[in-house]
């Protein structure tokens, strides 16, 4: 049996249908169980509760052979680093009192390079401690989420501009979130593999803004234009838009990091790339919304 957490998030909805469908056995963490697909609710086992609770970690826990651990994200975190630890500690203990299953856990690219990157280098803290438990980890260390574009739906939509404290011209990998939870899925089902390590998941290919503004031109059928603009302004908007104090600061320190090509730490090979293009999921994703 298969255990998830954030069933319902951005990643972990995509790894509970592949999984579903792929005929696994599978249990689900959940807060809301009523925010379950109710096609896929009446297929798996549910326990109610939060994934930063140790005891309900290890209820869940009990029989489980592999667990796909995903961290839920927030923009109202008062210490990012502690956030991401609060809910690897729970993890820890909840392991050391179960028989440790084989994990795979979304991370972030940028390992050994990341020095002080906001949500970045906390995954990379998440991941040291997990190391402690001694039990079989696949990290997957992620480019930039190609769902992140939607934080900034209303300016796309309204002034045809999206905005980020970053060079306009330096390439970076960028991935969606099924993709992310098809790699999870298939190392979930594998039980070949052992050890603790990483594994890039890259996307279709590595992109500029500017080369991201010229694809939602493209598919949304009108100019769309990328505006780079100083960290402070930056920091106020996500202010402005309801982020902690901490949170906005963190992403600020992220930028600052990826643009000092943290990301070139996971090299792309044929396979860390992932299938779906920036094009395709903006005619997917981004233009329903638009």
């Amino acid at each position: 049996m298969i255990l998830i957490t954030t069933p319902t998030g951005n990643i972990g909805r995509h790894v509970l249908r592949s999984l579903v469908n792929t005929n696994q056995s599978v249990r689900v963490i959940v807060r809301h169980p009523d925010k379950l697909a109710l096609d896929l609710a009446a297929q798996i086992d549910i326990v109610q509760g939060s994934i930063d609770d140790a005891s309900v970690l290890a209820k869940a826990l009990n029989g489980i052979e592999s667990l796909f651990w995903c961290i839920p994200q927030s923009h109202t975190q008062e210490n990012v680093l502690q956030y991401y630890l609060h809910f690897t500690k729970a993890l820890c203990t909840a392991i050391r009192e179960t028989k440790p299953p084989r994990i795979v856990a979304v991370s972030s690219g940028g390992y050994g390079l990341a020095k002080n990157a906001g949500a970045i280098s906390a995954l990379h803290a998440m991941e040291e401690l997990l190391n402690t438990t001694n039990a079989d980890i696949k990290y997957l260390r992620c480019g930039n989420f190609m769902e992140n574009f939607l934080w900034q739906i209303k300016p796309i939509s309204q002034q045809g501009m999206f905005f980020y404290p970053f060079p306009s011209e330096f390439l970076m990998p960028m991935v969606c979130t099924k993709d992310i939870g098809a790699v999870a899925a298939q190392w979930l089902g594998d039980r070949d593999w052992f050890g603790q390590s990483g594994v890039g998941v890259h996307g279709a290919e590595d992109l500029t803004l500017d080369r991201v503004a010229t694809i939602f031109s493209e598919v949304l059928n009108k100019p769309v234009r990328f505006q780079s603009i100083p960290p402070e302004a930056y920091y106020q908007s996500m202010l402005t838009n309801g982020c902690s104090s901490a949170f906005a600061r963190s992403l600020v320190d992220l930028f600052a990091e990826v643009a000092k090509g943290i990301y070139q730490a996971e090299i792309r090979t044929r396979e860390t790339t992932t299938p779906t293009t920036l094009k395709q999921w903006a005619k997917d994703v981004l233009a329903p919304i638009v």
